[in-house]
């Protein structure tokens, strides 16, 4: 069977090169248009229907091998560190960063690279700090962590905000999935829905019958998609272009102002700011998110966790760097032919919409059908981990703590499936609403994804490094966390009499994971402190 998989990865990835080495070979001396297209060709349709297919007979194939939870949910904890890696990976990218990214590049400007620059700090903490002590204890949920130091009640607080944030999250995401695909389509926001469902449909019928095996193996493939389609997209504008003048050399006019540090927290970027965002993010969704810890409980010991820790940055990396190059080369694209950027688009205040546009409309006919197919990839590895993740903690933290599952593991796996449909059921109906929240996608994603990623991740630092720490000192800390997010989040409507969604909020959401890590410490810590010295002071009689 690894076999079978590994040609199967080979052939798509040959598959995504060949226009690639095509467009290589035949350099044109002079820029051209590239020919509009009316939107997606049939043959693009069949190339994402038979990517929707196999990923189904994947996930088939493995739920014949499952005999118990800890297979489904874990892998029975041996699996390889590379592929658990990669599926780290494309599980925490998902569609929005691999439509954001392009769009904040070329909208907004470059700094936003300035995140990579944090990954070794980000595998130091993680891998030498936190893994060896997550290690020591091997379990399904990584919740069950915190009911030894902490109590029943925090680890079940820390389930319900767990299962809260990856519903919002998978909501979002397949919420603006379905949005690039209307752009694509040419169609009215009507069709969102519809485009959720099918979406939606495929992930959760291979997860809920796969387990884990089926999300990391479709999650590698998933990642060759992604990595292929961003290529194509530069080879395609570099080739109609005569090579790679799309390249900046200067900043463009098109980018907003971005200061290493600003004293002002309305300013939207800085360099400061975003690492200290995606440290904080990275730090706290590896160690309190159930997808990530899920995954490294999946792996033999922390050695191994650590390896597919380093796997997992390197490819956030190299592919943080092609779709910032893809950003790059859409911007000198339709700089050098505006007349083709579509009426009521604007290259600034709308960026977000010119990559899943150049996709449909000027890549060549079957080169669209790999691209989308990357994209519907991209939506689908957030869905399956999120699904099984929320499946896996449903079962453990809830059912299995207060013993309402079934006596036989035949039943405990059907309830898993069963448990997995409708959760994804759930996400389906949810994205509706993802649509009124303010700001590009970059924005949204921040202002949704960190409200609750850092109050998890406090609990986890109270649990297993903070000696003093009590219960109720740390549930303040979490309430005042959140607090502290939301309002951050949102401070723009909240606080500004009739905002707009294109001002800029009041503070910026790259402070929100830096501004709630440090309050919901801090009030945690000192709570904590207060009642550990009431405890030992001698009672008067």
């Amino acid at each position: 069977m690894k076999s079978i998989l590994f040609y199967f990865s080979l052939l798509v990835f040959l598959f995504l090169l060949t226009p690639l080495s095509a467009a290589e070979s035949s350099p044109s001396l002079h820029p051209e248009p590239l020919t509009l297209n009316k939107g997606l060709h049939y043959i693009d349709w069949i190339i994402i229907a038979f990517y929707a297919v196999s990923t189904i007979f994947l996930g088939w194939h493995f739920s014949r091998g499952q005999n118990d939870t800890s297979e489904y949910f874990v892998g029975s904890g041996q699996m390889n560190p590379v592929l658990i890696g990669v599926s780290l990976f494309a599980t925490l990218l998902s569609t929005i960063t691999y439509l954001s990214t392009p769009g904040e590049i070329l909208g907004k400007g470059p700094v936003y690279l300035v995140k990579d620059l944090a990954m070794p700090f980000i595998f130091i903490i993680v891998g030498f700090v936190m893994l060896p002590v997550y290690m020591k204890q091997r379990v399904t949920s990584a919740y069950e962590l915190l009911e030894e130091k902490l109590g029943l009640g925090i680890r079940l607080l820390g389930a319900i905000m767990f299962i809260c944030l990856r519903l919002v999250w998978m909501s979002l995401l397949v919420y603006l999935t379905a949005s690039a695909i209307t752009t694509m389509l040419n169609v009215g926001e009507e069709w969102i829905p519809f485009i959720v469902l099918g979406t939606g449909s495929v992930a959760i019928i291979y997860t809920s019958l796969g387990g884990i095996r089926a999300v990391v193996i479709t999650d590698v493939i998933q990642t060759i998609l992604l990595f292929g389609g961003a290529w194509l997209v530069i080879a395609t504008i570099s080739y109609h272009l005569g090579g790679i003048s799309w390249f900046p050399t200067e900043w463009d006019t098109n980018w907003d102002t971005q200061p290493f540090i600003s004293f002002d927290p309305s300013t939207r970027i800085t360099y400061v700011g975003t690492f200290m965002s995606v440290l904080i993010w990275y730090i706290a969704t590896s160690c309190g998110d159930q997808v990530s810890v899920q995954r490294f409980m999946s792996t033999k010991d922390a050695k191994t966790a650590r390896k597919s820790l380093a796997i997992q940055l390197i490819v956030s990396v190299v592919v943080s760097i092609t779709l910032a190059l893809v950003g790059f080369a859409l911007l000198g694209y339709f700089k050098e032919f505006p007349h083709e950027i579509p009426a009521g688009i604007d290259l600034k205040k709308d960026a977000d919409k010119f990559f899943p546009h150049f996709i449909a409309y000027h890549l060549p006919v079957g080169v669209s059908g790999c691209v989308v197919s990357a994209m519907f990839a991209a939506a689908m590895s957030s869905i399956d981990s999120g699904v099984n993740s929320i499946t896996a903690v449903v079962m453990t933290d809830f059912l299995d703590r207060f013993g309402r599952t079934p006596k036989t593991e035949k039943g405990h796996v059907l309830t898993a499936r069963f448990l997995a449909l409708g959760i994804g059921a759930f996400v389906v109906l949810a994205s509706s609403v993802m649509g009124e929240i303010p700001g590009n996608i970059t924005a949204v994603t921040n202002k949704t994804a960190n409200l609750l990623t850092t109050p998890i991740f406090c609990l986890f630092f109270f649990a297993l490094f903070i000696p003093f720490a009590r219960p109720m000192g740390v549930l303040i800390g979490a309430i005042l966390g959140t607090t502290t997010a939301v309002l951050i989040a949102f401070s723009g409507p909240i606080f500004v009499p009739n905002f707009n969604s294109n001002d800029l909020d009041p503070i910026s959401f790259q402070w929100i994971p830096t501004a709630a890590v440090t309050v919901n410490i801090a009030s945690g810590c000192l709570v904590s402190y207060l009642i550990a010295c009431a405890e030992k002071s001698p009672t008067r009689t």
